[in-house]
């Protein structure tokens, strides 16, 4: 069996975005339990020399959505760490991601197969085809983002488990 680009990449996003919705929704709800402010875990980390859950979010909806608009432009960059959220916009920022990767078309996503995609940051130059750039770079890093925000979350108390890091797990029929 081959896998289309739209099937190995795009419906992996959908399993995950719901699961990072999911993960900020429980730690929300266990800082309300706990009367604890929810914007503290907007700077929380797992270790001092590690970036918050605030880099982890922005992170993740980089390697989604801005890997998607990478595509289409045929380049990427890091992301923009200027952005300035408070917990609800990290949710938000995360939905929106989500909202723009549920309203892809299979068509076009496997449109994008063998095009060009270049990521540039500072003094690295690295110039990938679409499926490269999405399976070896873009896919990996938003797995690494995604577990670190689930461990954050976890480690400040969110009642969390491995269901809920997985999303719903594709089976068939669906």
């Amino acid at each position: 069996m081959s896998l289309s680009l739209y099937d190995a990449v795009i419906r992996t996003y959908l399993q995950f975005l719901p699961g990072v919705d999911q993960c900020l929704e429980r730690g929300r709800a266990q800082c309300a339990a706990t009367n604890r402010d929810v914007d503290e875990l907007v700077a929380c980390r797992i270790f001092p020399d590690m970036l918050p859950l605030h880099f982890q979010i922005v992170t993740l909806v980089h390697m989604s959505a801005g890997a998607v608009t990478a595509a289409r432009k045929g380049t990427f960059g890091a992301p923009d760490l200027t952005l300035a959220f408070d917990y609800a916009g990290l949710q938000n920022h995360a939905r929106e991601a989500l909202g723009m990767i549920e309203a892809l078309e299979p068509a076009e996503v496997d449109g994008w197969a063998g095009r060009e995609v270049t990521f540039r940051a500072g003094d690295v130059t690295l110039p990938f085809v679409a499926e490269d750039f999405f399976l070896s770079f873009a896919v990996p890093h938003f797995y690494f983002h995604t577990t670190t925000a689930y461990d954050i979350l976890r480690k400040e108390g969110a009642p969390l488990g491995k269901a809920d890091f997985l999303g719903t797990v594709r089976t068939r029929g669906n």
